[in-house]
């Protein structure tokens, strides 16, 4: 797919991962709309193409009547990224906002296929996979895209609501043949991120010279973390190879344990602070771990970036823009707040 000139529209635009499409987007030639609430999305994230004059920005919210007609009229390729979201904390705190999602995905979808827009990518979650596949953190489980299928057991209101979406898109396509692709992220960090996830937060902690130092449940729990620059590379790159409402991995193989992650951001930043498990705290599943394959496969792609690598990254950029004293009045309510 050619990118050059090509009308794009990302919804949420402002948020971490959909501002850092933006970037990738602008740099391959596209024309790109963003449609963002800011609820979460800063503007920040979008003030160099802004000030170029490089990014239509629209704030607005999509479940508003109209709107997301109007976002959709003119434009090619829809990236929607839009939700209800945040970390851990939020998720499982705030079912009644994430089920919100299931209109809101809803109205942008029709809204696209009224626009006769070529082509829907749709930003879903590993939280589609099912509950009883992630429990116990010594077994050696890959979740492949295959294994989410009856009995569905998605993830609270959240992962309800991203499956959901995923089977709108596969009907869409079927019944109306509207092309479209399903990218299932995988604990996203980096750049831009906030501290509502688990790697910002337990930077953030660090920062502010936390001690005890906090890790939310019992620590044992397994995470493939992945980078942004992968994700938005693969989430182009299922763009240009993938119609038929596929919905595919998009996250590292690497098991990493929460509790080293904690480990060596502590050793990164230099805090030698006691580490205080809290087991009662939201958690998730305690093994998820993507299966790349059927990525490496359709869209060749494979994350680039290893965990230790990234992580280094992403606490050199916090440090060099976070204020320490603003940090250490927001961190509380930034881990269950969006």
């Amino acid at each position: 797919m050619n990118w050059n000139n090509r009308n794009v529209l990302v919804t949420g635009g402002a948020s971490f991962i959909g501002s850092s499409l933006v970037d990738a987007l602008l740099d391959r030639g596209a024309k790109v709309r963003v449609v963002d609430d800011l609820s979460s999305g800063k503007i920040e994230n979008l003030r160099r193409p802004m000030d170029e004059g490089a990014v239509e920005f629209v704030q607005a919210d999509l479940r508003e009547p109209g709107v997301a007609e109007r976002a959709a009229k003119g434009i090619q390729v829809v990236f929607h990224l839009a939700a209800d979201h945040g970390g851990r904390g939020y998720v499982d705190l705030h079912q009644a906002a994430c089920a919100g999602n299931l209109m809101l995905d809803g109205m942008v979808f029709r809204a696209c296929h009224k626009a006769e827009v070529e082509k829907i990518v749709y930003a879903s979650s590993g939280c589609v996979y099912p509950n009883l596949l992630q429990t116990d953190p010594k077994e050696m489980v890959y979740l492949s895209e295959d294994k989410v299928g009856p009995p569905y057991d998605a993830d609270n209101l959240y992962g309800w609501a991203k499956l959901m979406g995923e089977m709108t898109l596969r009907a869409y396509y079927t019944d109306w043949g509207v092309k479209s692709v399903s990218c299932r992220y995988f604990t996203v960090y980096g750049p831009r991120g906030v501290e509502n996830h688990a790697v910002i937060a337990m930077i953030g902690r660090a920062y502010v010279k936390q001690d005890p130092f906090v890790v939310w449940g019992t620590g044992e729990q397994i995470r493939n973390w992945t980078y942004i620059d992968d994700i938005v590379a693969g989430t182009i790159l299922a763009a240009e190879h993938i119609e038929d409402g596929t919905a595919v991995n998009l996250g590292t193989m690497e098991r990493i344990r929460v509790l080293d992650a904690a480990k060596e951001v502590l050793r990164y930043m230099g805090h030698n602070a006691r580490i205080e498990l809290q087991p009662e705290k939201p958690t998730g599943p305690y093994n998820r771990v993507a299966d790349n394959s059927l990525a490496k496969k359709l869209l060749g792609w494979e994350p680039k970036v290893m965990f230790s690598e990234g992580l280094h990254r992403t606490i050199d950029w916090y440090v060099s823009s976070r204020d320490r004293e603003r940090v250490s009045a927001s961190l509380e309510l930034m881990l269950t707040e969006r």
